[in-house]
Order: structure tokens, then sequence, then C-alpha cells
């Protein structure tokens, strides 16, 4: 075998294993991403089970039961809603009418399960993603300043 020969399998093979592992690095990162959805994209585009995502609104009110750690609410973007179900301690600035991101998946029953709870954390602060998905809605009605 010649020099260029065995140069010419050496580079392919590099360039194979190359490719290899991109290809796993993708796929790790696939795999750890979430998206961000609202109850509107969720009924133009439902999410498969057991797919982490992020789900993001308003608190309906009315709609919070606390049985000891155990929490269910509903999701709403004042279009649709979703309802939710957290085990754990919420935040402390968590209450009904207020911007919340969760993050999780939906069960095989169509219940979301979630994992972590975001409430916004002053009077005038509404995660970025919640207040697009309220725009797109045609329900945002800003706040004015005094």
């Amino acid at each position: 075998m010649s020099r260029k020969k065995r140069r010419l399998y050496f580079v392919l093979a590099g360039m194979t294993v190359l490719a290899l592992a991109a290809a796993l690095v993708l796929t790790s990162f696939q795999d750890s991403l979430v998206f961000f959805r609202s109850p509107t994209d969720l009924v133009d585009q439902p999410m498969p089970a057991g797919r982490n995502f992020r789900l993001g609104g308003l608190v309906e009110e009315g709609s919070l039961v606390k049985q000891g750690v155990q929490v269910s609410f509903r999701v709403t973007d004042l279009n649709e809603t979703v309802p939710v179900t957290f085990e754990g301690l919420l935040p402390d600035l968590f209450r009904e009418g207020q911007g919340v991101v969760t993050e999780g998946a939906f069960n095989e029953d169509g219940m979301f399960i979630a994992s972590n709870v975001l409430a916004k954390h002053d009077e005038n602060y509404m995660p970025p993603e919640v207040a697009e998905a309220i725009k797109k809605s045609g329900q945002w009605k800003p706040e004015t300043d005094n």
C-alpha cells in the first residue's frame, strides 16, 4: 500500500469519527432542549406525552387548589387554559392572576405535570415569553404608569 493511499484512509477514518462525534453531540442537545409554549400554542400543535417543555401564561383566577404539597391550578393566556399539577413548594410570589412559567411534560392522561414552577419577581415584571403569548392572543392590557 502506498503512502498516499494510507494517508487517504487515515483522513477518511478521521472524518468518519468526527461526523459520528458531531451526530452524538447534536442528538444529546436535542434531548436537553426545553421549548416554551403557551396554552394556545398547545391547542394548535399538541406536545407528545413525556416531552419536556415550558408552559407559560397567567395563573387563572379561582383555579388554585392546595392539598398538602400537591398543588393544582390552570395556566391561561386569556384564550386557552391548561390544567397543571405540581408537587413541591411554590415560589413565594406565586398567586392567582400573576405570570408563571412551569417546566414539565404531559402525562398519558393529558395532564401537565410540572417539575418546576417559576413566578414573576416583582409587581411590574412578566416573563417575556408570557407577555408575548398574551399579546398574540389579543388579550394584552398593559398597565399604565402613574
